[in-house]
């Protein structure tokens, strides 16, 4: 892989400011089901700036960090470098779960990353990251997000193409049940059928599709909405068969979704993101069910479009007539089975304030 430079929208914190919402249904219990923490050229986002976010005033119980390259170490065998990351977010995982920040238990689940294209010889950097985790490792991810056209990137190193068809890539799969991990899976729409193959090849895999399966608008798909939309259900609907398989509601704010609300001169509403994303939020869980859809911020990705409190004000919006226990699936139950979060990692209340 090359590196090259990013490709997230550029964080300006003086334009999120111009939008102020009151904050809706506030006690809702949430498990963040999807963040990151880095520390990049011009992006600082560590558990400080994750914390003022989850403090903008829902009620955050817990989260689950996504691997995103972060702090892999820089020495020893390459393949091993990634656990680097494991160690730095169960230190953050620790430093939450001390209580002197509050009852928020940050990182209460990781998914790291092991290279799956080793094969077999995944199965020791697997156990390495295991152990990194301290038990709180639930599964992995691989940079696995891929297209032809240039202006449909999401990731600063992308893929090799077919990498989700890979043998190598299905063998190093196959070690991830035996330890009782999971397979995060960020793809794009035209890459589902790849992934609809892969987990009916290991029907015993948890798999959690990432951002609502990846609906593109971007690059040649701008104005393709409807056709893509299409496409895209019938993927999905594939996958929504397939009784092992969750997905993760969000992760529409990147540039390939094409929902360009960044380039307004003031950030969106949640009334107007609720409109936009509410086709697809609603058809994934229609599809899947509300035990099998968790909520996501994607920040600080999506940061570079619209501020944490909005973005769940716009969740709220588009589940304002479900039920209690469809909201508490949705919220935080979904999250807390699939990645096997307990009580006590989670956290009895949640004020987001220190004590």
């Amino acid at each position: 892989m090359r590196a090259t430079s990013s490709p997230h929208i550029h964080v300006r914190e003086d334009w999120l400011a111009l939008r102020s919402e009151e904050i809706l249904e506030p006690e809702l219990p949430i498990i963040d089901a999807h963040h990151h923490l880095w520390d990049r050229p011009g992006a600082l986002y560590l558990f400080g700036e994750f914390l003022a976010d989850i403090r903008s005033g829902h009620r955050i119980l817990a989260s689950v960090y996504a691997q995103c390259r972060s702090m892999y170490r820089g020495f020893g065998p390459v393949e091993m470098r990634p656990v680097g990351e494991v160690e730095f977010v169960n230190g953050v995982a620790a430093q939450s779960a001390s209580g002197l920040y509050g009852s928020f238990r940050a990182c209460a689940a990781i998914v790291g990353f092991a290279d799956l294209m080793l094969g077999d010889k995944a199965a020791p950097v697997l156990d390495a990251l295991i152990q990194a985790g301290n038990g709180r490792l639930r599964g992995v991810r691989n940079t696995t997000a891929w297209h032809e056209h240039e202006a449909i990137r999401s990731n600063p190193q992308p893929p090799p193409p077919g990498l989700l068809a890979s043998d190598c890539f299905r063998r190093g799969v196959r070690h991830l049940s035996t330890r009782n991990l999971s397979l995060d899976v960020w793809a794009y729409h035209t890459q589902l059928a790849e992934l609809v193959d892969l987990v009916r090849q290991n029907p015993d895999l948890r798999v959690i599709v990432d951002h609502v399966g990846g609906p593109l608008g971007a690059g040649p798909y701008a104005g393709r909405r409807d056709e893509v939309f299409a496409e895209w259900k019938a993927r999905m609907t594939e996958l929504a068969a397939l009784p092992r398989v969750c997905v993760k509601l969000g992760g529409l704010g990147m540039n390939v979704s094409g929902f360009a609300f960044h380039e307004r001169a003031a950030p969106p509403s949640s009334q107007e993101l609720a409109e936009a994303w509410k086709p697809y939020i609603q058809t994934c869980i229609d599809l899947f069910g509300p035990d099998r859809c968790m909520f996501e911020s994607n920040f600080p990705v999506d940061k570079g479009m619209f501020s944490y409190p909005v973005l769940w004000n716009a969740f709220k919006r588009i589940t304002r007539d479900f039920s209690a226990s469809e909201k508490a699936s949705l919220y935080s139950g979904a999250a807390a089975s699939v990645y096997r979060l307990t009580p006590a990692e989670i956290g009895a209340t949640c004020a987001n304030e220190p004590n």
